[in-house]
């Protein structure tokens, strides 16, 4: 059974999509702990970050520099977080969080609520 965040990619499931590639998928996480807080996955179906294969991890590091670079730019945040942490959806993925200081990347903190509309803005102001 495809995961959900599969699912998202082959668009059974809504998201707003910060940035795609042949190889990669980026959207905005429902969840956040920041605007433009963003979880960047491969499109091949892997649980753990590290079982993908040199060629793959490499490629979605690089991928989510230039995500992180998008975020960067729209947030004026002073850098941008990259978190690999998760065991609930069983394919690999990264976090990417504007943050100003190191709380800004606590997970037990309270998430942001926010609109479709607001989503919908910050996805928009991510994309290249």
């Amino acid at each position: 059974m495809a995961t959900i965040f599969s699912r998202i990619i082959a668009g059974e499931i809504p998201c707003y999509k910060v940035a795609e590639d042949e190889n990669y998928f980026a959207f905005l996480d429902i969840a956040p702990l920041a605007e433009g807080h963003t979880l960047v996955v491969p499109k091949c179906e892997v649980d753990y970050l590290f079982d993908l294969d040199d060629k793959t991890l490499s490629g979605m590091t690089i991928f989510a520099k230039r995500v992180a670079a998008q975020i960067k730019a729209a947030t004026g945040c002073k850098k941008v977080a990259m978190v690999v942490l998760g065991l609930e959806v069983p394919h690999a993925h990264i976090h990417l969080i504007p943050m100003n200081s190191e709380k800004d990347v606590d997970f037990h903190r309270e998430k942001l609520q926010l609109s479709p509309e607001q989503f919908q803005k910050i996805a928009a102001s991510l994309q290249a």
